[in-house]
């Protein structure tokens, strides 16, 4: 091999054209979240082996708006290329006797971002995602996790994906717990698409993270509704509970074979 370099393709004789940056990365990002109940059956589906689906089917659809940077933060001065946009589906599970979190689908608006989630071994897709944006003044839009309804929608380039609102009331608490789903680990497959044939076999990894931060959360009655996409069918809500409003920060430093040790769950 010659001597090219980089954290992620293309390397280069420098190494400064990967399209990754290493870690840690540091992320924040405004969160509209909706707590729902599908069939269990249809969804230990999308589960691996190991692990086990919540007998009552709980999961979360999150849409979110990021903002990350690299260590040395080189891409804060060009803020476009550290913004994107997600969509993601959080089911409830356990491994052994440890509650966790998977994400079967996702998708992102931005090629770095989908990138990235392949290295962390998350199923991103590229899509399209619209959040309300408050703002603080005017009466365009609720102000943030202010009162009225905030709405969300994802699509890719075949359908709707799924669309999700939140009524914050006169008076909804402003100081709300983090929602239970975005508390526990996530546990993700690397997966090596067979190419020369002596590939690893699939591996489940969790990602570490530090420096977890939630805003005061803001909770209402949500609205959901999955599109036709055939890989959501199995994810039909038979109940919608509470919508939470949020805003999240972390640093994803690495990841890790799953052995159980990490507390922190990454959405990125």
């Amino acid at each position: 091999m010659t001597a090219l370099q980089g954290f992620s393709i293309p390397l280069s004789p420098t190494g400064d054209d990967s399209l990754l940056t290493p870690p840690p990365w540091h992320f924040a990002a405004s969160a509209l979240m909706v707590d729902f109940v599908a069939d269990p059956e249809r969804l230990q589906r999308h589960l691996p082996d190991e692990l086990a689906i919540d007998p009552e089917g709980r999961c979360a659809a999150v849409f979110a708006e990021w903002q990350w940077r690299s260590d040395d933060a080189r891409e804060l001065s060009d803020p476009a290329y550290g913004q994107f946009s997600e969509f993601l589906v959080l089911v409830a599970c356990t491994w052994g006797d440890r509650p966790v979190a998977r994400v079967p689908f996702a998708w992102v608006d931005d090629v770095v971002a989908m990138t990235r989630g392949w290295v962390q071994g998350m199923p991103k897709q590229m899509g399209r995602i619209g959040m309300t944006r408050p703002f603080d003044v005017g009466r365009v839009t609720p102000h943030k996790r202010g009162v009225g309804t905030h709405f969300a929608n994802a699509r890719d380039d075949k359908s709707v994906l799924c669309e999700a609102s939140v009524n914050i009331l006169e008076g909804a608490a402003q100081d709300g717990p983090p929602p239970a789903l975005h508390t526990v680990p996530l546990v993700h497959v690397r997966h090596d698409t067979a190419w020369t044939g002596d590939e690893r076999p699939d591996q489940l990894v969790m990602s570490e993270v530090t420096d977890v931060e939630f805003s005061p959360v803001t909770s209402g009655e949500a609205q959901l509704s999955f599109g036709n996409a055939p890989m959501l069918a199995d994810f039909a809500p038979t109940r919608v509970g509470d919508g939470h409003l949020f805003d999240y920060a972390e640093t994803l430093v690495r990841g890790r074979l799953s052995d159980g040790a990490t507390t922190n769950i990454p959405t990125v």
